[in-house]
């Protein structure tokens, strides 16, 4: 499982449209915008990167979206590789209770 945030940008008068148009799209969770920016902030998920893309590419097609840029993202092999640094253990030493 991945899980990615993108900054959506839109015409500051459409915000509220595009939030509607996003909210009926299935393909994001919306967590904060800024009517003044045009800006909205969502997640997306997607079992792998490539969905993830797809997802991206029919959000930038959706009415009233200018663009979106991918912020941040992490997926299962990024944790996996956390997993294995910290010597197996789920919890880094240095972050355990004593």
């Amino acid at each position: 499982m991945n899980v990615s945030s993108l900054v959506i940008k839109v015409l500051p008068e459409n915000v509220n449209a595009a939030i509607a148009v996003l909210q009926g799209s299935g393909l994001c969770d919306i967590h904060a915008h800024d009517p003044e920016k045009g800006a909205i902030i969502v997640t997306i998920e997607g079992k792998d990167v490539g969905e993830e893309m797809e997802k991206m590419r029919a959000i930038e097609k959706l009415p009233h979206v200018l663009g979106a840029a991918l912020v941040y993202a992490a997926g299962e092999a990024e944790s996996d590789i956390n997993v294995t640094r910290s010597k197996g253990t789920r919890v880094p030493e240095v972050l355990k209770e004593e």
